[in-house]
């Protein structure tokens, strides 16, 4: 059994009882943790919540039990503690929120190791998710540490990776592995393709450097994920060679952690030093999940340079 340990207080101003009551439960060797004593809400004691932060900046990933009291309304103001937040870019918000809305009957099964919204040169830091419809099995959710991915490398692919610029767009095809699914039935098939109508509205694309330099704790990181399309100056061999190599990296099963969701749940990951994957095996069971996104700044090469956005303009109306 995984040890838990209490949380230090970060700030003399802290209501006592509740810093108390918060403990930290690691899940995994390099990612992940369940945060206990805590009832999630926008009116977080400042100290309380700084615990929280810390806890997802040494975690990556953190998990809540039994927030069953969260609605959209107090789940969007949670999420403002972490700093902005924001829609999806393409896919439009449900009843007038800011949420992205993954349901499965309408093609929302994110079954591709992504770090979301790279396609935006500034792409989100922090991300919550909450369950709100669940399969009776399945539909879990696995979250890899991009930055023990980078650490790990050899310093010959460690210095390669720094040099290295990658163009990510949202016109990567979610369904490129699920065709080969003869199994999927009629209903998915269907969703799938008017989700990607909707996903791909508008072609937004961004260059980001293959390693970038975490805001806030300095670490290095890998960036890439689905959304990597080819790697900048290569020929597309090469590229696609390359980004295989980095992406068995960051998904070994020692940088992972798996989620199994329960009623109430609410997960957070830093966005900056992770990526994840739902894992699709619930056939037409129905899965729903709200995500609220942080907005975050443009990712910092090694060098100091800064990601680029390279998105096409419509021309103004006349």
């Amino acid at each position: 059994m995984n040890a838990i340990t209490n949380v230090r207080h970060l700030s003399p101003a802290a209501d006592t009882a509740a810093a108390n009551a918060l403990h930290i439960e690691p899940l995994a060797g390099r990612i992940g943790a369940v945060v206990h004593g805590v009832s999630l809400s926008g009116a977080l004691e400042p100290a309380l919540f700084a615990q929280i932060k810390a806890a997802l900046l040494q975690h990556r990933v953190i998990f809540f039990r039994g927030q069953q009291h969260l609605d959209d309304a107090s789940h969007q103001a949670f999420g403002r503690l972490f700093g902005e937040i924001e829609a999806h870019p393409t896919v439009p918000a449900p009843d007038g929120t800011a949420f992205l809305e993954l349901n499965s009957q309408h093609g929302g099964r994110a079954d591709s190791w992504h770090t979301d919204v790279t396609f935006k040169a500034a792409f989100p830091k922090v991300c919550v998710l909450r369950a709100v419809t669940l399969p009776g099995h399945g539909g879990d959710t696995v979250w890899a540490n991009t930055v023990a991915a980078y650490e790990g490398l050899p310093a010959p692919l460690q210095q390669l990776a720094e040099q290295l610029w990658a163009v990510h767009g949202n016109d990567y095809d979610y369904a490129e592995n699920f065709r080969q699914n003869t199994t999927a039935s009629q209903s998915e098939t269907q969703g799938r393709a008017s989700y990607r109508k909707v996903f791909t509205s508008k072609t937004i694309e961004s260059e980001q450097p293959l390693v970038h330099v975490h805001a806030e704790t300095g670490e290095k990181a890998l960036l890439l994920g689905h959304f990597a399309k080819r790697i900048k100056g290569l020929r597309s061999n090469e590229s696609a060679a390359l980004l295989q190599l980095f992406h068995e990296r960051i998904v070994r099963l020692e940088n992972t952690v798996r989620w199994h969701w329960q009623p109430g749940d609410v997960a957070i990951w830093d966005n900056r030093a992770t990526q994840h994957y739902a894992v699709n095996d619930y056939a037409d069971a129905h899965r729903v999940m709200r995500r609220v996104t942080v907005t975050g700044d443009v990712a910092t090469a090694v060098d100091g340079r800064t990601s680029v956005d390279l998105t096409v303009r419509e021309p103004a109306a006349a």
